[in-house]
């Protein structure tokens, strides 16, 4: 996966993730990137900050340390489950219709096979894949 910072012929400024540099290419001369703000289809890429630490020696793990990422992960878990409509197995049918305006805008979370990635991807539906940990009020 590659990401590049996009800029649309208004001046709206946003990321867009691609399987690599190829397929930004062959998108764009589709014509399917477009502005998530107002669907400009006139877009560029523009320069990109980024950095390179180098790498940190980090401490050796603590029971502390255990306890603050178990918490981390509950409110992480908690964010989501407050924030997005869980729509199961319907996610990529919910994203399709989000994406072709038949529905209102939404967060959304679920489940989805590859291939239906697949036809998210084609779509051009952006979507990202994110692990829930499971957390001891969750289990039980």
């Amino acid at each position: 996966m590659i990401a590049f910072d996009l800029a649309c012929s208004r001046g709206h400024q946003f990321e867009g993730w691609f399987e690599d540099g190829k397929a930004y290419e062959a998108q764009y001369k589709k014509g399917l990137i477009s502005c998530p703000v107002c669907n400009d289809t006139s877009v560029s890429k523009v320069l990109s900050t980024f950095a390179i630490k180098k790498p940190i020696q980090l401490p050796e793990k603590t029971k502390d340390d255990t306890a603050g990422i178990a918490q981390t992960a509950k409110k992480i878990v908690e964010y989501v489950e407050k924030n997005f409509d869980d729509v199961g197995a319907e996610f990529t049918k919910e994203a399709l219709k989000i994406h072709y305006g038949v529905t209102e805008p939404r967060n959304i979370r679920g489940v989805s096979t590859e291939e239906e990635e697949k036809v998210l991807k084609k779509e051009g539906i952006q979507f990202f894949k994110i692990p829930l940990p499971t957390t001891p009020e969750r289990d039980s």
